[in-house]
């Protein structure tokens, strides 16, 4: 049974009579509720997505920290390499360098040498050309000889032996007699021929006999016989 308030009685909670509200209020209640739970929602989401993002900064930081560090490194190997590689240029420059100076040095050397060498000969020839000239010029005793030697061919036949020992007569030494007679404008073989007509413009002789006499005077067997040969024998 329901109690009794102030001397009247309280109406059952479903028998009273609803207040109802007005539409836009209703409205306005749910816009005001929507939008506190979107709010809500809206910032967990973004705490959610910020705890989510943070690891991923990190990881983007650490790979540019890598990279940049990879680059670093790779910057300084290349520079070592570059600084290597000039200086091994440096140095095949200079070796080269000094083995282009060491020929060059090598070379002039050798063409010192050369022309030291080429300077003695010249010398040498020279020297054995002056001699040469001085031998055929001959000493005073050896013009003298030359000149008795050719006299002595002016009026009478010699043969070569014959006409050195008339000179080493004429006390003139066998050097100079036979430098002189060596050196006089003479053919012996026609010395045999004049030789054999004057002996047979004085005496008979046989063929042989005068060639053995020609022999005998110092004229070699073919001159002998060549001088013969002239006289008509």
């Amino acid at each position: 049974m329901p109690a009794k308030a102030a001397g009247r009685a309280v109406q059952p909670w479903y028998k009273k009579k609803r207040a109802v509200l007005p539409t836009g209020v209703l409205a306005l209640f749910l816009a005001v509720g929507l939008t506190g739970c979107g709010s809500d929602g809206q910032d967990s989401a973004d705490a959610s997505s910020s705890q989510s993002a943070s690891p991923s900064a990190s990881e983007d930081i650490e790979l540019a920290e890598a990279t940049a560090s990879a680059d670093a490194e790779a910057a300084e190997e290349a520079e070592e390499s570059a600084r290597a590689e000039a200086e091994a240029s440096e140095k095949a420059e200079a070796d080269a360098q000094a083995a282009e100076e060491a020929e060059a040095s090598q070379k002039a050397e050798e063409e010192a040498l050369a022309a030291e060498e080429a300077a003695a000969e010249e010398a040498r020839a020279a020297e054995e050309a002056e001699s040469e000239a001085e031998a055929e010029r001959g000493t005073l005793s050896q013009q003298n000889a030359l000149r008795s030697a050719q006299d002595y061919l002016d009026y009478t036949a010699f043969s070569r032996t014959g006409l050195i020992g008339q000179l080493e007569y004429e006390e003139y030494s066998t050097a100079d007699a036979t430098w002189a007679v060596d050196r006089v404008e003479v053919d012996w073989n026609e010395q045999a021929a004049k030789s054999a007509a004057d002996y047979l413009d004085y005496t008979s002789f046989s063929r042989s006999g005068l060639i053995d006499q020609l022999v005998y005077e110092g004229f070699t067997a073919e001159q002998a016989q060549y001088g013969v040969s002239q006289t008509g024998l």
